[in-house]
């Protein structure tokens, strides 16, 4: 049994190393025993009280500083005073403290933050040395003597301070981290850099803490050593070639001469390690930021080659090409791995990514490309005849899509979309959207019984799933179609809090405008024949849809409508590629119409006209501004920053 003597000695050493918050503990523990008549007497029968002490000294021991708080009303109110910036009434209660707990650092930290901000620096002085006789081994304790010397103006004993700090980094990780942590949180990055490189020559690692002194190195505007560093991380650790990337994003950002050093240093990696795939795959990435994708193809096939593999990494970019609208080489890049074999592992997903390209390039073209057209008919037949087990994919969707509404061969894609359904595989989901494909192209064909019919079925099985609320709003149109505006507002009522956005959209529009054009005196026939000029461009028969809409403003001159039928004239105009007679339309919703509810809508519209179809950046330009200034609460506005930064930037998306 160890001697009361021995386990007060343990305790006081505790005491001594700040983990016991309080000398008082003690001189109570001593009381305790003495009164028990062990301490002073043989020292012998001292099992119980002598075991307790033992096993809460080594309980204390084994406790965190933060779970012996100090009191706890002083310390609340001496933070109040600080949030309220009445320094001068919290430094005596951070005093009272600190006195009972003398080696709590968390309140020695609040302590000095309140002296130093009230300017005493004799007090914080005084602080820091008590502390650092009681932190003896904590270089922390330097870099908060020279913090207090900085702000009194002794900035070279300040910096002997950081210079003695520094010298003590041996190149221990936890040292060197918590060293830079305290220079960093100080602003001293100059400092935290130096720990870093000491630490490095001193463990002879020229690559580690790279991302740390990539990240110091950038706060201060060193752009050059910044990406240095962070390329350095790619040669210890190429997994975090992603991190790698994001890191360089928030360098450089659209900083075109920080882009440029970028790019000179990876040349010159590249050249030192022509067989480091990181690094091209790292030179791809930078001429994807650019905008430049051709420069990326050339990297990223000379990669494919050099390392002799399949086409993934090329399938992969020109999957990025595509979504970015940079069509011409993403298709160069499908057909390079499609040229490679037809049983190589990346084939079919090459092709499938060719016909995605074809597709997109179809859509964006009026009037409709005709060759474009037959090419890619080729590509589907073609395609469903070598790999049939494709019928229950979205690719099916697609190529009746194509044969209905540009190929105008309705019956083939009616029978691709019910080949599809009647195919044993395939998901109940995908089921029901070819049921609302196949709806709509029973419109085109004027079965409305038919339409409705398949509309209902989707709705009964997709109750409670968006693909219900798209079944309803289908009816719901059909219903506007047809004239039936009671029945259609009472569906549409429901669809507009769609968790869907597009579909709410949509289905406010609608309402909106079934309840501003049935006029007080109940006279529908504008209305009627708006809603069959509608239908007739859903049917794509643009020249009778256009005939009738003109014929409303003809004899009602003075209609609500107007607004509404310039937008759908410009739609038909646009379908039939007469792209300056939609801009014209588009204008006067602008001029006659700017301040009601589709003003927001042409000038989106213009300004993806002039984009897309017209390359007229400037005008493109002016539009998305126009849109962004004056409806900033638009459904388009996230669409139109977008691209509007994009376009600004000079990455134009390519036909």
């Amino acid at each position: 049994m160890r001697a009361p003597g021995a386990i007060l000695r343990g305790l006081f050493s505790l005491y001594k190393r700040g983990l016991v918050a309080d000398y008082s503990y003690i001189s109570q523990s001593r009381a305790a025993m003495i009164k028990r008549g062990r301490y002073m007497k043989t020292g012998i029968d001292f099992k119980r009280t002598g075991a307790a002490l033992l096993l809460a000294g080594i309980l204390l021991a084994g406790t965190p500083l933060h779970a012996q708080r100090p009191p706890g009303k002083e310390i609340a109110l001496a933070r109040q005073f600080m949030s309220d910036k009445d320094y001068e009434k919290a430094i005596p209660l951070f005093k009272t403290v600190y006195e009972q707990a003398p080696f709590d650092k968390s309140v020695y930290d609040e302590y000095l933050d309140a002296l130093m901000l009230a300017a005493r620096y004799e007090e914080a002085a005084s602080l820091v040395g008590y502390m650092s006789k009681i932190r003896r081994e904590d270089p922390v304790m330097l870099l908060d003597m020279g913090r207090v010397l900085d702000a009194s103006g002794k900035k070279k004993k300040a910096e002997e301070q950081y210079d003695k700090a520094l010298s003590q980094v041996s190149g221990e990780d936890f040292r060197t981290r918590q060293l830079a942590d305290a220079f960093a949180r100080m602003g001293k990055n100059d400092y935290a850099i130096k720990v870093y490189e000491r630490a490095r020559t001193m463990i002879q690692n020229p690559y580690v803490y790279a991302t740390e002194l990539g990240l110091l190195y950038s706060k201060e505007g060193n752009t050059e050593e910044a990406i240095k560093a962070m390329m350095d991380q790619l040669v210890v650790q190429p997994n975090v070639l992603d991190d790698v990337k994001s890191a360089l994003l928030q360098m450089v950002g659209e900083d075109e001469k920080k882009m440029a050093v970028l790019q000179k240093q990876l040349s010159k990696r590249i050249a030192q390690q022509p067989d480091n795939p990181y690094w091209a795959e790292l030179m791809t990435w930078i001429y994807i930021q650019k905008g430049d994708f051709n420069g990326a193809y050339a990297q990223i096939v000379t990669l494919d080659k050099k390392l002799k593999e399949e086409g993934e990494r090329v399938v992969a970019f020109c999957k990025t090409a595509t979504a970015a609208g940079q069509y011409p080489v993403a298709l160069e890049g499908f057909r390079y791995v499609m040229g490679k074999d037809s049983s190589a592992p990346m084939y079919e997903e090459a092709w499938d990514g060719k016909i995605q390209v074809l597709l997109r390039q179809l859509e964006q073209k009026r009037p409709v490309d005709k060759p474009l057209l037959v090419s890619l008919q080729q590509e589907y037949k073609t395609f469903f005849d070598e790999y049939p087990q494709y019928v229950t994919s979205p690719l099916m969707r697609d190529y009746a899509k194509v044969e209905a509404r540009y190929a105008l061969q309705v019956d083939t894609a009616i029978a691709l979309l019910e080949r599809a359904i009647a195919a044993p595989n395939a998901r109940r989901d995908f089921i029901g959207y070819c049921k609302l494909d196949l709806g709509d192209y029973y419109l085109l064909k004027e079965k409305v019984w038919d339409a409705t019919l398949l509309y209902s079925q989707v709705d009964k099985s997709f109750k409670e799933d968006q693909l219900g609320e798209e079944a309803r709003f289908r009816n719901a149109k059909l219903a506007y179609y047809r004239g039936d505006f009671k029945w259609a507002q009472t569906q549409l009522s429901v669809l507009k809090a769609s968790t869907s956005e597009l579909i709410a959209n949509d289905a406010l529009y609608l309402s909106v405008l079934i309840t501003e054009n049935i006029p007080p005196d109940s006279n529908l026939t504008p209305l009627l024949r708006f809603a069959a000029a509608d239908q007739l461009l859903f049917q794509n028969r643009t020249q009778a849809s256009d005939q009738l809409l003109d014929s409303i403003a003809t004899a009602f001159p003075e209609t609500a409508l107007m607004d509404d039928i310039y937008l759908l004239r410009s739609r038909i105009a646009e379908e039939e590629g007469r792209n300056n007679d939609a801009v014209t339309f588009l204008e006067k919703i602008l001029e006659k119409y700017g301040d009601d509810v589709l003003g927001d809508d042409a000038a989106y519209r213009l300004a993806v006209l002039y984009e897309e179809r017209l390359k007229d950046k400037a005008k493109a330009l002016q539009y998305y501004e126009i849109l962004i200034t004056r409806y900033p609460g638009s459904t388009y506005i996230q669409a139109a920053r977008s691209r509007f930064q994009k376009l600004k930037a000079g990455k134009e998306p390519s036909s």
